[in-house]
């Protein structure tokens, strides 16, 4: 067993990124019936696919303050604070009794999660060093995708009964909030003030360039990735295939196999490198909208969505420790909360892009462009990597 997962710590922070998935996925199968249970509202098809989105807006624009007052304050005052936030404003859906209300809790809960997020990947940064960092964000992402198919899945079978009940899902966070502050301890090296010892990792030359060239490549990926799960359903019922479970199936293969890329990654990028796990990435990426664009089966829809999810895989957690290797410690938090920023960003961005798209092009042709631009952007960032300075992926022990 790797060691990284004898460490308490560890498991603390992938429980903490758990929870952020449910920001957006967990109510998913509750919109067609909140649709029909506020049916009076003359906005109500709008106002719910906006449950979805909202927090995504909030997390890209709360995330860099949060990150400067992870600096600031340390790791464990943000985390719980974004964790009460989570729990309140999760579970609000339960009891308010309109969707305008219901709009704005969303809103709310995108703080917690924001705040949830820049603490937990600045904690990475904080408790690990070198490949171990890399080895926890493949795991901490696997645990997030397959975390993501059970929360998923819980509310879809609570959706059946009422289509308030997934808000519950959000309690959650109560319950795992004494486990947290049981496992994650507040690193010695985190509050501004603390005099050379936080500036005793001073990161790369040229750190803000890396950071921003990482955020960037983030936000595009997912403005190309999130295509599949906001048009596949749609694209799917196209070809004939419209019975839900087929929507289920291709996105659950998609989440299998991110789950089980990001183990991987964290073990075979000492070997591609910097700038070949990205690349590689991009190219599975690439090679599965290619099979979007060309295939009109259930099998071959499954299998291109595995090689997208295994693409993501690969390249989510290069963008976020490419960008903490990079970075002096004490300003962690704030790099965290940038790259979490462009994460939700690019998935917030994405109907809006693809939207357009599939309606002048078509599905497949959509998925065409999307190839092509994963092939782009993996020329690009090879080009600009290579230009900046060796990349400090030095191994090293847990702190």
């Amino acid at each position: 067993m790797d060691r990284i997962l004898l460490d308490p710590r560890a498991w603390g922070v992938m429980l903490a990124a758990m929870l952020t998935i449910m920001s957006n996925a967990t109510i998913t199968p509750a919109l067609p019936g909140l649709q029909a249970m506020f049916s009076d509202n003359p906005r109500a098809e709008l106002l719910t696919r906006l449950l979805i989105t909202a927090p995504s807006l909030a997390v890209a624009i709360i995330a860099p303050f949060a990150g400067v007052m992870t600096d600031r304050l340390g790791r464990r005052k943000p985390l719980f604070t974004g964790l009460i936030i989570y729990a309140l404003a999760g579970t609000a859906g339960l009891y308010l009794h309109s969707l305008e209300a219901i709009l704005a809790s969303r809103v709310v809960l995108g703080v917690g999660v924001a705040a949830i997020m820049t603490a937990q990947a600045a904690l990475i940064g904080d408790y690990f060093t070198g490949p171990e960092r890399g080895r926890l964000m493949g795991y901490q992402i696997a645990a997030v995708n397959m975390g993501g198919l059970i929360f998923v899945m819980t509310a879809g079978f609570l959706a059946q009964r009422d289509p308030q009940l997934p808000f519950l899902i959000y309690g959650l966070s109560i319950l795992l909030f004494p486990i947290l502050w049981k496992l994650l301890p507040e690193p010695p090296k985190t509050i501004s003030g603390a005099g050379e010892a936080v500036g005793a990792e001073r990161g790369e030359p040229g750190w803000p360039r890396t950071v921003a060239t990482m955020a960037t490549a983030a936000m595009l990926s997912f403005v190309i990735f999130y295509s599949i799960p906001t048009q596949v359903p749609y694209f799917l019922a196209e070809i004939g295939l419209s019975d839900a479970r087929y929507a289920g199936e291709v996105m659950g293969s998609m989440m299998v196999a991110a789950a089980l890329m990001a183990v991987v990654s964290g073990w075979i990028r000492p070997y591609l490198g910097r700038i070949g796990t990205p690349v590689t990435g991009y190219m599975l990426l690439a090679a599965g909208f290619a099979g979007m664009a060309t295939g009109h089966s259930l099998i071959m829809a499954m299998a291109s969505t595995a090689l997208i999810g295994a693409g993501l895989g690969l390249c989510l957690p290069t963008f976020v420790i490419t960008a903490l290797n990079a970075s002096p410690a004490d300003k962690r938090g704030l790099v965290s909360g940038f790259v979490t920023s462009s994460f939700f960003l690019g998935q917030f961005l994405s109907p809006i892009v693809s939207t357009p798209l599939v309606a002048s092009f078509g599905y497949q042709k959509t998925f065409a462009i999307a190839a092509v631009g994963c092939v782009v952007l993996a020329a690009l960032l090879a080009v600009t990597i290579r230009k900046r300075p060796a990349a400090v992926d030095r191994p090293g022990p847990a702190h």
